[in-house]
C-alpha cells in the first residue's frame, strides 16, 4: 500500500461509563448518526474500508461506505478481556488488576487475550495490508489495535502509546509508503 491509511475510532459505544468491554458486541449510541456524520465530514474519497467485525465499528464502516467497498477483519477486534468482558472495572478483583499492571504485554485475564498477542495479530494484519493496491484506506477500529497498530508503524513499544488519547470517533491519517 501506498498512500494514506486512516485509522478511525469507532463513536461512542452504547454501554454505562466503567463497563469493561473489548470485545462485547455493543453498539453504538444514540449520538451515532450526529458523531459518524462529522468524521463523514472530514474524510476524503476512500478506495476501501476495513472493518472489525463488532457492531459498533461495522456500522461505522457501512455508514462511512459511499461508492468503496467495505471489508471484515477480525484482526481488527479489541483486546478480549475475557472473563472481565461486560463486567464493572470496580468488580474485577483488585489482584488480577494489578497483575495486569504489573505485565501489560503478556498478562491476559482468565480466558482472554495479552496485549502481545494483540500486537502479533495486528502485525500480521498490517503485513497484508502493506500488499493491497488502494491508496486511501480507511481502517474502523478500536482504542486498543489502533495504539497497537500506532506502535508497530512508528516502532515504539505498545506501552509507549497508553497515554496516548484517542477519542471516540477520532480519526488519524498516516502516510504510507512501500519503502
Amino acid at each position: 500500500m501506498t498512500g494514506t491509511l486512516y485509522l478511525i475510532r469507532h463513536t461512542r459505544p452504547d454501554i454505562a461509563p466503567g463497563i469493561c468491554y473489548g470485545q462485547l458486541d455493543i453498539g453504538p449510541a444514540e449520538s451515532f448518526v450526529e458523531e459518524a456524520n462529522a468524521i463523514l465530514n472530514w474524510l476524503p474519497s476512500l478506495d476501501l474500508i476495513i472493518t472489525s467485525p463488532l457492531l459498533r465499528t461495522r456500522r461505522l464502516a457501512e455508514h462511512l461506505a459511499q461508492q468503496c467497498e467495505v471489508r471484515v477483519d477480525a484482526r481488527l477486534m479489541e483486546k478480549n478481556f475475557g472473563t472481565w468482558e461486560g463486567r464493572a472495572w470496580n468488580n474485577i478483583a483488585r489482584c488480577e488488576i494489578d497483575a495486569w499492571a504489573a505485565d501489560i504485554m503478556d498478562y491476559a485475564p482468565s480466558g482472554g487475550e495479552s496485549a502481545q498477542q494483540v500486537m502479533r495479530r495486528v502485525q500480521s494484519f498490517l503485513l497484508d495490508l502493506a500488499q493491497l493496491p488502494q491508496h486511501n484506506i480507511a481502517l474502523v477500529a478500536h482504542g486498543g489495535t489502533i495504539r497497537a497498530m500506532l506502535a508497530q508503524l512508528a516502532g515504539v513499544p505498545l506501552t509507549d502509546t497508553l497515554n496516548w488519547k484517542i477519542d471516540y470517533g477520532a480519526v488519524i491519517a498516516v502516510r504510507v509508503s512501500r519503502d
